[in-house]
């Protein structure tokens, strides 16, 4: 049923959120290890939906998939309203946990923020579509742990100059928290979606099937 994959890419993208605000945000935050955290949870919530939904939890990710023609336009809309609702009510309820706590909201350079998300953006996207929808690479038992990894190399690499989003979900949850600037997000959300393009493109381009 298609609610039924609605609702794993809510409750996907619901846990990812929450990974993120709980290992990032102080008090109580993993500090070094919040990448790990991050990816860790990002895995095992592909290996638990990615059966029902293709377990993309994230809207640039959708929009790649839908390009390259494993995802039906018709399900594409609804899979990033869901993936938006998941992240909104992870959101809040870190701010709960978290106490209220105030955060401060970080600044980045626009145009390194831009090319730091389009860049690893693109390549997470690139992972998915290769690992995840290739003829090829058709009931691996390795694309969860392919993405994750991406996800993770991705923070560690450019998180001090974009954050390490690549979602665009979660650049609502940066805003929901007050992390950044609500304008300040325009750089995230272009990049990231940018990438995924460009990735689905370069699939198209360098995969034959």
């Amino acid at each position: 049923m298609a609610a039924n994959k609605y609702a794993v890419e809510s409750i996907g993208t619901f846990f990812l959120v929450t990974a993120i605000g709980m290992s990032t945000i102080d008090p109580g935050g993993a500090g070094a290890f919040a990448p790990v955290a991050i990816a860790a949870t990002l895995i095992a919530m592909i290996y638990a939906g990615g059966h029902i939904s293709g377990a993309h939890y994230n809207p640039a990710v959708t929009a790649a998939v839908t390009i390259r023609g494993k995802c039906f336009v018709a399900d594409a809309i609804p899979y990033i309203v869901a993936q938006c609702v998941g992240a909104a009510a992870a959101a809040f309820l870190v701010l709960f946990l978290k106490g209220g706590v105030k955060i401060e909201p970080k600044t980045f350079v626009p145009i390194p923020a831009l090319v730091g998300e389009a860049l690893f953006t693109f390549a997470l996207a690139f992972v998915v579509l290769n690992v995840a929808t290739a003829k090829a690479n058709a009931n691996n038992s390795h694309y969860g742990v392919a993405i994750g990894l991406v996800v993770l190399a991705g923070a560690l690499c450019v998180g001090p100059i974009s954050g390490g989003v690549f979602n665009p979900a979660v650049t609502l949850a940066l805003g929901l928290w007050g992390a950044v600037h609500w304008p300040d997000l325009g750089p995230h959300l272009f990049g990231q979606f940018a990438g995924a393009v460009l990735a689905a493109i370069a699939f198209k381009i360098f995969v034959k099937e």
